[in-house]
């Protein structure tokens, strides 16, 4: 499993790969102030918004290419590794 996490804190880079990587999921990050997003998301199996830390503008672009791809897209409010660990979890038990 590929996903994606855009948002998030720049020292928990790290954190957030090897905690993705303990749960058998290949997790690119993205901290959400990079120009036309959208081109370097690619096709992953799963999207992942930390809202506190992205622009709204940001969030619609993400938003809208999950849509075009039919890529599930979770949203989470903290940037913390936990909340991570919690969001990859619970989309593993869902279909």
């Amino acid at each position: 499993m590929c996903a994606v996490l855009v948002g998030g804190m720049d020292r928990l880079q790290r954190e957030y790969i090897e905690t993705a990587k303990s749960l058998g999921v290949d997790l690119k990050v993205f901290n959400g102030q990079e120009r036309s997003i959208e081109k370097k998301l690619g096709s992953a199996d799963m999207l992942i918004l930390c809202t506190g830390k992205v622009s709204h503008s940001a969030q619609r672009e993400v938003v809208k290419h999950a849509g075009a791809k039919n890529i599930p897209v979770s949203r989470i409010q903290s940037a913390g590794v936990s909340a991570l660990r919690c969001c990859i979890e619970t989309s593993r038990l869902q279909p």
